[in-house]
């Protein structure tokens, strides 16, 4: 049904009804008039515009003040569409079997123990930080900490001091306990506002807070010793420079790092990686390398479970992989909906 077909439909329905056809699906709809109803209306995602186009084409016997969810939900009706990429994700997934809670289960557990080998983008970060700086923007999971690791090695092995900041005092502990099995408890400090543990070591692990106050004081003309040694300088979770309140201490950080050191900045969830790239290019000496890619080495499946106990799949397919269509399985639709209408009909009988 196309945006003019459905206006004009909507358009002939009493106000009262557009209310009750958008309960549940438009957030705080009793407040919005009946022109900014239907505005919403076309605007919902794909999958719940299907269904309210059914309950809109139902029989008018049917009384317009009780929830269309309350009755036996109508199956999704894939339609087809004219636009490209992610609509034939969609409508192809639609016409595709369902999967099964059986094969949304499958694979799960512990895998077999199998030889490491570096990702190709792996090996680019660590090659490239000799020369640049890095950001690494890729999923969870992807192995981030492989990258941090190995660059901390070579920075070690050439007597260089490294630098490791978390946003977080209880990941920095954590950072803290795994770098001192990995190279020495001698060999590994830590540096937080309530911990200080081997400060003169070649590896500190601290908060993003304390380093931007070490350069602070350096800047100030006190000189920390451990600076001038300084050769890598790892940010992680670096999503945080987009934070309202604490984004400025990761930008003070990056403005003030010493030239000689490198900046690797890891994260998965940099929405504009591109751009902040290209500044870290314009205020360093050395240009910055981006990584970017969205391939989950581990991935995504949902489920939905009913408060009844029932688990079915959440999607039609069983991976979840960002950039597709998705279309919601139809055993999730019926519960979504009968558990939809018992809730809200309750209500509405009051």
């Amino acid at each position: 049904m196309t945006n003019e077909e459905l206006t004009g439909l909507l358009q002939a329905l009493p106000l009262r009804q557009l209310h009750d056809l958008t309960r549940g699906r438009v957030h705080r709809h009793f407040r919005l008039g009946k022109r900014r109803l239907i505005e919403v209306i076309l605007s919902l995602p794909p999958e719940s515009r299907s269904l309210l186009e059914v309950d809109v084409l139902k029989p008018k016997r049917q009384s317009p003040h009780q929830p269309s969810l309350e009755n036996s939900p109508q199956p999704f009706v894939a339609k087809p569409t004219q636009k490209k990429g992610r609509g034939k994700a969609k409508l192809s997934a639609s016409l595709e079997p369902p999967i099964t809670v059986s094969e949304l289960l499958d694979g799960l557990g512990v895998p077999t123990a199998q030889p490491f080998h570096a990702d190709p983008w792996q090996i680019e970060a660590i090659s490239k930080l000799a020369t640049n700086d890095v950001i690494a923007s890729v999923p969870t999971g992807s192995g981030k900490t492989y990258v941090a690791i190995e660059a901390t090695r070579r920075a070690l092995e050439q007597d260089q001091t490294v630098i490791y900041t978390s946003p977080l005092k209880a990941l920095s502990n954590t950072k803290y306990m795994e770098f001192s099995q990995l190279f020495g408890a001698d060999r590994v400090g830590i540096l937080t506002g309530d911990r200080k543990d081997n400060a003169q070591a070649p590896l500190l692990i601290m908060t993003t807070e304390i380093l931007r106050n070490l350069l602070y004081d350096a800047a100030s003309g006190q000189i920390d010793v451990r600076l001038n040694t300084l050769g890598l300088v790892i940010l992680d979770e670096s999503q945080y420079l987009a934070d309202p309140e604490r984004g400025v201490v990761w930008e003070e950080t990056i403005i003030f790092c010493p030239s000689q050191a490198r900046l690797l900045l890891l994260s998965a969830s940099i929405g504009n990686p591109q751009d902040l790239s290209s500044w870290l290019t314009s205020i360093r000496a050395v240009p910055c390398h981006l990584i970017h890619h969205q391939n989950r080495s581990v991935p995504l499946r949902a489920g939905y479970l009913h408060p009844d106990g029932v688990m079915v799949p959440f999607f039609r397919t069983r991976d979840i992989t960002k950039g597709r269509g998705f279309t919601f399985h139809p055993e999730t639709k019926r519960l979504l909906a009968q558990y939809e209408g018992e809730t809200l009909g309750h209500r509405n009988r009051r």
